[in-house]
C-alpha cells in the first residue's frame, strides 16, 4: 500500500516539472515546389509521300507576262472587235450611197437592132427599105437633183450612223477590257486554288500515313484509319475538280484574247499592279459620257430623224436632166444627133397610204428606243454603284477570310497535337484539316475577288481607247 502511495506521489511532484518545460514551435510548412511548364511538344516531320497526282497541272502552251500582251493579242486576233470596225465601214459605205443621191450622174446607153422582115419600095425620092434592116442608137443622160430635201437629210442621218458605230466600237473595248481582265485574274486564281489543292492532299495524306502507324502501335483503330482514307478520297475530288476548272480558266482567257486554245498566265506578272495597267488604257468618264449610253443616246437620235424622213417622202422633188440622142436611122427631117434639156417635178399624191404605216413605225421605234435609254441608264447606275461598293465589300470579306484562316490553322494544329499525344480522335483531325482547306481556299478566291472588284469599278465608269 505504501509502495502505491509513493508512486502517486512522485507523479504529483512530477506533473508541475512536466507543466513547466517550454513548448516546442511548429516547424515552419515546406515551401511549394515550382512547376515548371513542359517544352512544347512538336509534332514530328512529316513522312514521305509519293503520289503521282501531287504533280501539278503542266503550263499551258501559251502563257501572257501583262496587261499589254493581252491587249496586243486582242488587237490582233478578237473576232468582236474586227466585227465592230467592219459595222463602221458599213456606215461609212452608207453615208457614201447618202451623199450619191445629191451629186449629178451621167448614164449612157446603146442599143443595136436588126429586122427580119422589111419591105421595099420606089418612092419619088428614090428606093427606100422601111424598117430599116440595122439601126443602131447611143444616148448620154446627164441628171442632177436639184431639190431632194429627203436625200438631204439622209445624208445626215447616215453620218449620225457612222458615229453611232464608231461608240459601238468604244463599248466593245470596254467590255472586251472587263472581259481580259477578268480571264487573267480567274487564272490566277485557278492556279492558286490548284496549289492549295495539292498541298490540302499532300496534309491529307501525311495525316493518313500518322494514322497508318499509330494503328501499327495500337494507339489507333481501323475507324480511324477508314477516316483518314476518307479524307484523303475528298480531298483528291477536289484536287481532280480544281484542276479542271484551271483549265477551263486558261482556255477563257484564250477565247477572251483570240486563241483557241489555253493561255496561261506568267507567274511573274503583277496581278495587284492589275488596276494600274488598265488604268493606263482605259480613261476614266462620267456616266453619261460612257460609250454604251452614248451609243443608245445617238441611237435615239437616228429613229428621230427616221421620222422627218417618212415625212420628206411627202415632198416633191425637182431633177435637171440633159440627153445627147445619135441614130443610124436618118429620116432627113429629124437632126441627128439631138441635145436636149429638162427639168423634171415630181409629186407623191398618193401612194395607197404606204407613208402613213411606215410614219406609224418610225414613232414606235423612237418610243423604243427612248425606253431602252432610260432603261440602260437605271441599270448603269447601279451597276456603277455596285461596282464601287463591291471594293468596300471584298476588302472586308477579305479581312474576315484572313481571320478565319488563322483561327482554322490554329485549331489543325492544336488538334493534330493532341492526336499526336494520344487525344482527341480521327474524326476531329479529319474535321479540322477539311476546315483549313476550305479556309485557304476561301482567302485565295477573296483575296483575287478585291482585285477583280476594283478593276469593275475603274471600267464601269471608263472608255477604253486601245
Amino acid at each position: 500500500m505504501r509502495t502505491v502511495l509513493g508512486v502517486f506521489w512522485v507523479l504529483f511532484l512530477a506533473a508541475p516539472v512536466a507543466l513547466a518545460q517550454p513548448k516546442t514551435a511548429p516547424s515552419p510548412p515546406s515551401p511549394l515546389p515550382l512547376i515548371v511548364a513542359p517544352p512544347p511538344i512538336e509534332i514530328p516531320p512529316p513522312p514521305t509521300i509519293n503520289d503521282p497526282m501531287l504533280e501539278p497541272v503542266g503550263p499551258a502552251p501559251r502563257s501572257i507576262s501583262s496587261w499589254e500582251d493581252a491587249l496586243d493579242l486582242v488587237r490582233a486576233r478578237s473576232t468582236d472587235l474586227r466585227i465592230a470596225y467592219a459595222e463602221v465601214q458599213k456606215a461609212e459605205a452608207q453615208s457614201r450611197i447618202a451623199l450619191a443621191g445629191t451629186l449629178p450622174s451621167l448614164n449612157g446607153t446603146g442599143s443595136l437592132t436588126h429586122q427580119f422582115f422589111t419591105n421595099t419600095e420606089a418612092t419619088p425620092f428614090g428606093v427606100q427599105t422601111a424598117p430599116l434592116p440595122n439601126v443602131a442608137v447611143g444616148s448620154i443622160v446627164l441628171s442632177q437633183p436639184i431639190f431632194v430635201p429627203r436625200v438631204w437629210h439622209n445624208m445626215g442621218t447616215a453620218k449620225r450612223a457612222v458615229e453611232g458605230a464608231q461608240l459601238s466600237v468604244e463599248d466593245i473595248k470596254r467590255n472586251i477590257a472587263l472581259n481580259v481582265a477578268n480571264a487573267l485574274i480567274g487564272v490566277v486564281t485557278a492556279e492558286r486554288i490548284a496549289e492549295l489543292n495539292r498541298s490540302g492532299f499532300r496534309n491529307a495524306l501525311e495525316r493518313h500515313e500518322l494514322t497508318l502507324r499509330k494503328k501499327n502501335l495500337g494507339a489507333a483503330t481501323g475507324l480511324d484509319v477508314i477516316r483518314a482514307q476518307q479524307d484523303v478520297e475528298s480531298a483528291r475530288s477536289v484536287l481532280v475538280t480544281g484542276d479542271e476548272s484551271l483549265r477551263q480558266s486558261r482556255e477563257a482567257l484564250g477565247l477572251a484574247v483570240g486563241i483557241p486554245s489555253q493561255v496561261g498566265v506568267s507567274r511573274n506578272i503583277n496581278i495587284d499592279g492589275l488596276e494600274k495597267s488598265a488604268l493606263a488604257a482605259c480613261h476614266p468618264s462620267s456616266l453619261e459620257d460612257r460609250a454604251d449610253l452614248l451609243l443608245a443616246k445617238k441611237q435615239l437620235e437616228i429613229f428621230q430623224r427616221n421620222i422627218v424622213d417618212v415625212k420628206l417622202q411627202f415632198s416633191p422633188t425637182i431633177t435637171a436632166s440633159s440627153a445627147i440622142l445619135a441614130t443610124t436611122a436618118d429620116t432627113g427631117v429629124a437632126p441627128n444627133p439631138t441635145w436636149n434639156i429638162q427639168g423634171v417635178l415630181s409629186v407623191p399624191f398618193w401612194e395607197g397610204g404606204a407613208r402613213y404605216g411606215l410614219l406609224r413605225s418610225a414613232r414606235a421605234d423612237e418610243t423604243e428606243s427612248e425606253q431602252r435609254l432610260a432603261s440602260l441608264r437605271r441599270n448603269a447606275r447601279i451597276q456603277v454603284e455596285q461596282a464601287q461598293r463591291g471594293v468596300q465589300v471584298a476588302t472586308e470579306s477579305r479581312k474576315v477570310a484572313v481571320d478565319a484562316r488563322a483561327l482554322a490553322a490554329e485549331t489543325d494544329r492544336l488538334v493534330r497535337v493532341g492526336y499526336t499525344e494520344g487525344q482527341g480522335t480521327s474524326l476531329e483531325l479529319v474535321i479540322a484539316a477539311a476546315a483549313l482547306r476550305q479556309a485557304e481556299i476561301t482567302l485565295a478566291l477573296r483575296e483575287f475577288d478585291l482585285v477583280k472588284a476594283r478593276v469593275l469599278a475603274l471600267l464601269s465608269l471608263s472608255n477604253c481607247p486601245f
